[in-house]
């Protein structure tokens, strides 16, 4: 999957609220999907949907053992969302950084006699 296609993947699985309290609770440790699930006020196919889109973002993965599935946040896609965002924050705060610089200097200017 190309980069960008990744972030998308990625963004549009974050979009989503109950996804990204999905991806708190396996912050702290791996979990059942019915331990997922327990928080949430839904049809347990519903659910299911949403640990989909957080799979195929590949922002979790999920093994099953019998009848269990179990799913582990996935860090380094995460590490993707975090970097993007890093680069966009580094952007503005350079135009910001000029922009306190060209405010200052014309400061200076004014006064000067």
């Amino acid at each position: 999957m190309a980069r960008a296609a990744v972030a998308d993947a990625v963004f549009a699985a974050l979009s989503n609220p109950t996804r990204r309290k999905v991806l708190e609770r396996l912050s702290v440790g791996p979990a059942t999907v019915s331990e997922l699930a327990e928080p949430f006020d839904m049809q347990l196919p519903s659910f299911v949907q949403h640990l989909s889109v957080l799979e195929r973002s590949r922002l979790v993965t999920s093994n099953k053992q019998g009848r269990i599935r179990t799913y582990e946040l996935t860090p380094e896609r995460l590490k993707l969302a975090e970097d993007w965002l890093s680069a966009r924050r580094a952007v503005w705060e350079s135009r910001l950084d000029r922009f306190e610089q060209h405010v200052h200097h014309l400061k200076t200017r004014e006064a000067t006699p």
